[in-house]
């Protein structure tokens, strides 16, 4: 099996650009980050506090948790209700950083992320692939952009999406997660020392398509 990893801060464009890359090699898409963004909606549903274990932990052993895929994207279910929308939340987003810090949380999910990198050929996007689930995987690859133009991006996104919030409080937002993503004890966001970087801040979608699309090619020979 082939494995990819993709890591990189939020709002790099990590997940929309990793299913079309999955499309075009015939590869399976595995968001990392949106098993931890319904773990964090789970604990905000239930009135927990997602940065307190005392909250989170006890709550680990009732989330049924499922993935499946239609057409090679992955949709996410939490007690059987389909929440790849409601977890794309501001809140969710927040709280998925919380409850990423947790290692119980990280134990809880590793296994299932790295079963399906045995059986299938996959593109795994989150903050810690290259370094802790998938530290032997075929190619690594740290997605990034300049804060400001992460920030930029998702307020359009959110705007087209009819949500109005001032670009300074995204931008704000975004420098948050950096930090917590960055600072946290367990698997903080960071590049692996074996992932080719790429920095988009100056590229639109298709174009950091297409040079992830050429440099994994490059790597692994796969045409799709």
């Amino acid at each position: 099996m082939i494995s990819i990893a993709i890591d990189g801060p939020a709002g790099a464009g990590k997940s929309s650009i990793c299913r079309r890359l999955a499309r075009e090699l015939n590869f399976l898409h595995v968001d990392t980050g949106a098993l931890y963004r319904a773990v964090g909606l789970f604990v905000l549903r239930r009135g927990g506090d997602p940065a307190d274990p005392r909250s989170v932990l006890p709550l680990l052993p009732r989330i049924r948790l499922d993935l499946q895929f239609a057409d090679g994207e992955q949709r996410i279910l939490l007690d059987g209700e389909d929440v790849s929308e409601a977890i794309r939340s501001p809140e969710a987003s927040c709280a998925s950083s919380a409850v990423s810090a947790l290692p119980e949380v990280r134990a809880f999910l590793l296994e299932q992320q790295r079963s399906l990198a045995r059986q299938h050929n996959v593109i795994m996007d989150g903050r810690d692939i290259g370094t802790v689930v998938l530290p032997d995987a075929t190619v690594k690859i740290y997605l990034t952009a300049d804060a400001e133009v992460r920030a930029r991006r998702r307020w359009l996104e959110q705007r087209q999406k009819g949500v109005e919030e001032p670009y300074e409080q995204v931008l704000a937002a975004v420098r948050l997660r950096d930090y917590q993503d960055s600072h946290r004890e367990v698997a903080p966001m960071r590049r692996a020392p074996d992932a080719w970087l790429c920095d988009s801040s100056a590229l639109d979608f298709e174009e950091t398509v297409a040079v992830l699309l050429r440099y994994i090619r490059e790597k692994t020979g796969v045409k799709g």
